[in-house]
């Protein structure tokens, strides 16, 4: 099997240790960003919609700065996104390359992002739940836990499904700047020493790392539900 690899990928089986390297480094960023993106994210994402006019917590102040951060945030090209937040990545983590000069840049692209996602499930719940909660007696933060979220567990679900799968790309739009993981191994070698076997490679693996996502992600909206 070694020998029939090696003619068929000779470039790849040369660095197995810097590949592997490259694929936890993606793990890393991955995890560490998606970790923080869904604490901060989700949150938002509920503040924003109970904030909107009309809303249980209506407060146009509050409502006007979340969604401007989103929209600027997610206007702009993550490759440029990653360049501006060189300085801020060396103020917070001590350095703006490697897998923690990655992070800052991953989660000002994929918090607002989340917060859309959020925002949209959220607007999915009937409003004939809300009234009947309301009704009932309910307070705006029982309305929250009992009625919003637990419904738009599904649509969430396929929110953070999608915003993982969008931060496995950004990982690899980061290698280009020195984060490291896949896409700085396929930039270095792939394309940097015309080495198209590792190109190759390594999107057949982000290929396997994206359907995985999904099938998790169909997994938990199958059985949320109702």
């Amino acid at each position: 099997m070694a020998d029939f690899l090696s003619s068929i990928i000779p470039n790849v089986m040369e660095k197995p240790d810097l590949l592997w390297k490259a694929f936890l480094q993606t793990i890393q960023m991955v995890g560490i960003a998606g970790g923080i993106s869904l604490v901060l994210g989700i949150p938002l994402g509920v503040l924003l919609f109970t904030t909107k006019p009309g809303g249980i917590l209506q407060n146009g102040p509050v409502h006007l700065v979340v969604g401007k951060f989103c929209d600027i945030f997610r206007s702009i090209p993550f490759i440029l996104l990653a360049v501006m937040l060189l300085g801020l990545s060396r103020l917070i983590m001590g350095t703006a390359i490697g897998v923690k000069g990655a992070i800052i840049p991953l989660l000002f692209g994929t918090i607002p992002y989340l917060v859309r996602q959020v925002e949209g499930a959220l607007a999915e719940v009937p409003d004939g739940l809300i009234e009947a909660a309301q009704a009932m007696g309910c307070s705006p933060r029982e309305i929250v836990w009992r009625v919003y979220l637990r419904e738009s567990i599904p649509g969430i679900a396929r929110g953070v499904t999608i915003t993982l799968i969008s931060l496995i790309n950004f990982t690899a739009i980061a290698g280009a700047i020195g984060a490291g993981g896949l896409g700085n191994f396929a930039i270095m070698y792939g394309h940097g020493k015309n080495q198209p076997d590792i190109s190759v490679v390594v999107v057949l693996i982000i290929i396997v790392l994206v359907s995985l996502i999904q099938a998790i992600g169909n997994q938990i909206v199958k059985r949320s539900t109702h």
